[in-house]
């Protein structure tokens, strides 16, 4: 049990300080640069047709909002010249253009996570009542019944995690990789490829580590049947 936690601390911690340190190596500001993050992002929106979209400043997440139609960028971001700021204006464009095509996996990651959310946050709350209760009475039952519903919560988790990899390649490397290599100069191309990847890097490692948590799941309920 301990190896199962031990791995998904790993997963938890070390991907985000790459992340990190990625980002941070590319976010030096450019003087040669001819647009920062907004100006880019406005330039391909603009060349692409989708005026419907506008690029705001985001106050939590950088993200693409589907129902407002907005990019939601931070705004140290969107007045950078770094190719930090240039690669994830354009990740999120990405979401954009997915969605004025009407790309189909973009459609049933948010079909998904609507109509299975109650479930993910039931599971959450009963849990978090149950584990006092559990302390308190030992009771195996209401164990099982706790675990049971994390596990469901779980395995939705993964097919969420499944159908947003795919959203998340696709918007990087079929959507924003060829602007980044139409629009910014050849010596920054794989500075570039390597944020995206870094991102994308991520998402992969939350599958892997959701698949962890099942795992762990499976065997606490296996031992106590």
């Amino acid at each position: 049990m301990l190896f199962y936690f031990a791995i998904f601390l790993f997963l938890s911690i070390m991907p985000m300080i790459w992340l990190n340190y990625i980002f941070s190596k590319n976010d030096k500001i450019l003087v040669n640069m001819p647009f920062n993050g907004l100006q880019f992002g406005q330039m391909v929106l603009n060349e692409r047709g989708l005026n419907g979209v506008k690029i705001e400043k985001s106050l939590s997440v950088d993200h693409y909002d589907l129902n407002e139609k907005k990019v939601k960028v931070s705004e140290d971001r969107l007045s950078r010249k770094s190719l930090t700021a240039i690669s994830i204006v354009c990740h999120e464009i990405g979401h954009a253009i997915q969605h004025h095509e009407k790309y189909k996996p973009l459609e049933q990651r948010t079909n998904l996570v609507k109509n299975t959310a109650w479930i993910t946050q039931l599971g959450g709350a009963i849990l978090m009542i149950g584990i006092p209760t559990i302390l308190a009475t030992g009771s195996y039952s209401f164990i099982k019944v706790c675990l049971v519903l994390a596990f469901i919560s779980l395995l939705i988790g993964v097919f969420v995690h499944l159908i947003t990899l795919e959203v998340e390649l696709d918007a990087s490397f079929n959507r924003a990789l060829p602007i980044i290599i139409e629009k910014v100069p050849a010596e920054y191309h794989d500075a570039c490829r390597s944020i995206l990847k870094a991102a994308a890097f991520t998402y992969i490692i939350g599958v892997i580590r959701t698949f962890i948590s099942l795992r762990f799941i499976w065997l606490l309920l296996s031992r106590i049947r």
